[in-house]
């Protein structure tokens, strides 16, 4: 089975009028995929409540990846062909039975020694970490603002378009990525309509093809 491109729907996707048009391009994919949801306004509600309660970091990243939960539990409620996945197990049933799985964290990212319990770490770093997982797989970012696509992923960290784990990950890993914005809805449906993996290669892996 070829590798899936590893998708996260930024958690405000939820609450604009994009995602409808979204989930229509990612249900009519060709390419095998696997979504990993953003909190969206679950995961603000535990900012609130990490700051009113003044709780560790360590208990809001938990309680984060929970609000993903609620997201992913959601956009599987809206396509007929997805479906919420916990394991990397029930990942491959799902993909080798056509359909797209939508990744629920805590279970493979609690005890995850390479991940950073704290505000760093959103679902953007998760998923980076998920396709590193997947032996190397893309990984495309679908934000709800407009993204510079020619950007490196060091630029749109301090632009506070991705997190700094995103960045690391896809360095350390030399993961094929795409960071896609508002407006960018035919390039993703390129994307997972294409046979073949595409993505930007990190600078480490584009000097690994230099030297072939």
């Amino acid at each position: 089975m070829h590798k899936p491109t590893v998708v996260k729907l930024g958690g405000s996707l939820a609450e604009s009028r994009r995602i409808a048009a979204i989930l229509r391009i990612v249900g009519a994919a060709r390419r095998s995929c696997v979504i990993v949801p953003g909190g969206g306004s679950f995961a603000d509600a535990v900012r609130a409540a990490y700051k009113k309660h003044r709780l560790s970091q360590a208990v809001a990243h938990r309680m984060a990846m929970l609000a993903m939960h609620q997201t992913g539990m959601m956009l599987a409620g809206m396509h007929a062909r997805l479906v919420p996945v916990e394991t990397l197990a029930d990942m491959r049933r799902a993909l080798a039975d056509s359909r797209i799985p939508v990744w629920l964290p805590l279970k493979l990212s609690a005890r995850d020694t390479q991940i950073t319990a704290n505000w760093r770490t959103t679902s953007d770093g998760l998923a980076a970490r998920l396709a590193e997982r997947l032996g190397g797989a893309s990984v495309v970012l679908v934000k709800s603002c407009r993204v510079d696509r020619s950007a490196a992923p060091t630029r749109l960290v301090r632009a506070g378009v991705v997190d700094p784990v995103f960045a690391e990950i896809v360095a350390r890993a030399c993961l094929p990525w795409r960071v896609l914005g508002a407006g960018d809805e035919a390039e993703l449906a390129r994307l997972l309509a294409a046979p073949h993996r595409s993505g930007r290669r990190s600078p480490a892996r584009r000097a690994i093809a230099r030297h072939r």
